[in-house]
């Protein structure tokens, strides 16, 4: 399927480019505001001595963004978890379905904690509308990001999803590189993971056999974040609430490049990655269905199954689920003045923008209730 396409368009940077691209990404002024921000005493030389070192992506990511999300994890989190990296094998290649809350970090923790277990960085998917021209296309393409077509006709966009999903598969079986890529177009603004199932149509179009044995090729891992703090909180929140007054919610100009920032350097609290296990086995008893929308539909449920259920669940959700039902259901878990603490901020984000403080208190507190309510419904359910 892969020689069908040209994929110059959406690919990273081979790695015999990476080189001349970091020199390019070095002529820009914001290249050492970078670097300053993460390496206050790195001086020009010091960063060409790092350059010289890098021949490949893997190198650039060991020499420059390890480094980089590990500061920023330190500076902006009060601690960094993980499990389930028992569950994948440092010789396989995956397809890392993931939740996704914050534009940035949810893949760029992924890529350190892969690094830490001995496994191979994942390439990266990537929105064309975060690939702005220049310094933000460079930093993307060298550091494994392909991009991710939005826009177009409804013909346009079927064949955009026809390439898509052949450059994915051609990753994992030719390239034998692992895929992140998120459950849905855009970040989940309500604190419900819902994986779409578009995207799963999308990975079945280049499959050339059944659709159990076209998933079990890409290996799909369900990946769950969980921030105690929602990162950009706040704006996700206006944006919700300018939706319900409106038809549709349209950006300002470098409102992404906003979010990307704010994500970057919001606090966090605590910070928990989980992987999940392949969605293999169970691919057999899918393929026996009749029906192929509810192969899709129940392929969904799994992976949405184990995203709730690896959910990291912090005090402040179970804050927020006893505030929105009335409720002391799970007092035992926080405390009063954390409580407190957590309306108080809640009070004092939405300060910052105009509309109804009531709505906007409720879209918070649902926000933050939406995790915990996912998996009590898998508790519910089993």
């Amino acid at each position: 399927m892969e020689e069908e396409y040209n994929f110059d368009d959406i690919r990273p940077y081979y790695d015999h480019e990476t080189n001349g691209m970091l020199r390019e990404m070095m002529k820009d002024p914001l290249f050492m505001k970078l670097i300053n921000y993460f390496w206050p005493d790195m001086t020009f030389a010091d960063v060409e001595a790092k350059a010289d070192r890098v021949n490949a992506a893997a190198d650039f990511q060991r020499e420059f963004m390890d480094n980089a999300i590990r500061e920023i994890v330190k500076r902006t989190s009060t601690g960094l978890s993980f499990s389930g990296f028992e569950n994948i094998n440092p010789n396989e290649k995956y397809l890392f379905v993931s939740n996704h809350r914050d534009i940035l970090l949810d893949s760029a923790i992924l890529q350190v904690l892969l690094f830490q277990h001995g496994h191979d960085t994942s390439e990266i998917t990537f929105g064309n509308n975060l690939m702005e021209q220049g310094f933000i296309t460079h930093f993307g393409k060298i550091n494994r990001m392909f991009t991710v077509q939005r826009e177009g006709t409804a013909r346009e966009l079927y064949d955009i999803s026809k390439k898509l999903s052949a450059y994915i598969r051609h990753t994992i079986l030719n390239k034998k590189v692992s895929v992140w890529i998120a459950q849905r177009n855009g970040r989940a603004k309500d604190g419900n993971d819902l994986t779409q199932t578009g995207l799963l149509k999308m990975l079945n179009i280049s499959g050339k056999s059944n659709f159990g044995e076209n998933f079990k090729q890409l290996k799909i891992v369900p990946m769950t974040i969980s921030y105690e703090y929602e990162p950009c909180d706040l704006l996700k929140v206006n944006e919700l609430y300018l939706s319900s007054l409106h038809t549709k919610y349209k950006k300002a100009s470098g409102e992404d490049l906003n979010s990307i920032l704010t994500g970057i350097t919001q606090q966090k609290g605590k910070i928990h990655l989980a992987i999940g296990t392949p969605i293999l086995n169970e691919l057999e008893d899918l393929n026996k269905l009749d029906n192929e929308n509810e192969k899709i539909k129940q392929l969904t449920q799994l992976i949405d199954n184990q995203i709730y259920n690896d959910y990291k669940v912090w005090n402040l959700n179970f804050i927020a689920f006893d505030i929105l039902n009335g409720s002391e259901e799970f007092k035992q878990h926080y405390k009063i003045q954390e409580k407190e603490a957590f309306i108080e901020y809640i009070k004092s984000n939405t300060s910052k923008i105009e509309g109804n403080k009531e709505t906007l208190f409720n879209l918070f507190i649902k926000m933050y209730a939406a995790p915990l309510k996912n998996k009590m419904s898998q508790t519910v359910n089993a």
